[in-house]
């Protein structure tokens, strides 16, 4: 249903580092690239990611309570881009670990501009 994700920014320059950093370490790259807007993802796959000044001309801001998921293969991933999320300028929201269900393993961040972001996989069923 959801066909991609916008972020704002007010340093496009900083979004896109921090964005191709992570978008690599999922096997992706960017889609689309302009003076305005990055779009991260693969045309006709899974949703994508994208980074952009604000259109109305104003200062980006965060929504409170908004939060993008990125949905990776394993427990390793999520920490590998937890690290490369605080490595390339982003701040730590929690650990990753598993939040309230032993299935649901994430860890979450924030981007340099942020916006509050996890990475999360789903592990092995429940015991019972």
């Amino acid at each position: 249903m959801i066909g991609y994700v916008t972020l704002g920014t007010n340093d496009l320059e900083k979004a896109a580092q921090f964005y191709d950093a992570l978008a690599g370490e999922m096997g992706f790259g960017r889609m689309m690239d302009t003076d305005q807007f990055i779009a991260w993802g693969e045309m006709g796959g899974a949703p994508g990611i994208a980074a952009t000044i604000p259109f109305d001309g104003q200062s980006a801001s965060v929504g409170n309570g908004v939060m993008v998921a990125l949905e990776v293969k394993d427990i390793e991933q999520v920490q590998r881009l937890h690290d490369i999320a605080l490595a390339n300028g982003g701040s730590d929201e929690g650990a990753p670990g598993p939040r309230g269900d032993e299935r649901f393993y994430a860890g979450y961040f924030r981007d340099p501009d942020g916006n509050k972001l996890n990475a999360f996989c789903m592990t092995a069923a429940k015991a019972g």
